[in-house]
């Protein structure tokens, strides 16, 4: 009779530890582009729009720039510094009349440019009338706007009272919309809230003005054109007077 042959259990193999994946090699940050007179002003001008210049100084500049605030001394020489070259930039984006042609059309352009510009930068509006701007977009800007006026037939004289009545009214209307205390779709609201402190007795034709914003045969709107064109009509009669 055949012996059974009697079989050993196979052994069981040891599993081998589940390799761990690669740690992928860590993203080194993107290098920082360095440090420049225009990449300061740039940051600032940002800085500026979103937080208005109060917020603006070395520090803050420092901090959206993530450098150390004595760094920036090595491209700016200080805060004037820095508005100087503010006002600078906000004039790049001011177009530039072409002497030669319409001069009303020129002028006309130029006010509604200027003024879409400042409500872009709220901030920049009192820089420009209280500081003496002579960087080379100014000298450029303030160049054109003369010699579009004398190529025209305005003498020197005139050309210097019609641009500077035209840039006040216009920096004026600018500041007054941007610090207006309502938003047009509030003006017959705010008529009607008014109108028993304006008894007609009293004030008959501020109380007949309401009253048209009230019915809305008047919408109280703020019009640059139409103190621009009395202006543009007012100085041309000028010049043919002389």
């Amino acid at each position: 009779m055949a012996k059974k042959t009697l079989q050993k259990p196979a052994k069981k193999r040891a599993k081998k530890p589940a390799k761990k994946p690669a740690k992928k090699p860590a993203k080194k940050p993107a290098p920082r582009a360095p440090l420049s007179p225009q990449s300061v002003l740039g940051a600032a001008l940002r800085l500026a729009d979103e937080r208005g210049l109060e917020a603006l100084s070395m520090r803050n500049l420092a901090q959206a720039l993530k450098v150390e605030a004595m760094s920036l001394y090595n491209h700016v020489s200080n805060k004037e510094h820095i508005l100087d070259g503010l006002v600078e930039l906000v004039v790049s984006e001011l177009e530039v009349p072409v002497p030669g042609g319409d001069w009303k059309a020129a002028m006309r352009q130029r006010a509604r440019s200027a003024h879409s510009v400042l409500m872009r930068h709220p901030w920049a509006t009192m820089l420009f009338v209280s500081r003496v701007n002579v960087g080379p977009n100014m000298l450029r800007y303030v160049d054109a706007t003369l010699g579009c006026l004398r190529e025209a037939g305005f003498s020197y004289a005139l050309a210097d009272h019609a641009w500077t009545a035209l840039d006040a009214y216009v920096y004026g209307f600018t500041l007054q919309k941007l610090n207006f205390p309502l938003v047009p779709s509030e003006y017959a609201k705010a008529a009607k809230q008014f109108l028993p402190m304006i008894p007609v007795e009293q004030f008959p034709y501020l109380h007949g003005m309401s009253q048209e914003v009230i019915a809305g045969r008047h919408d109280g709107m703020h019009d640059l054109d139409f103190g621009l064109e009395l202006l543009l009509d007012g100085v041309a009669k000028r010049r043919k007077a002389r």
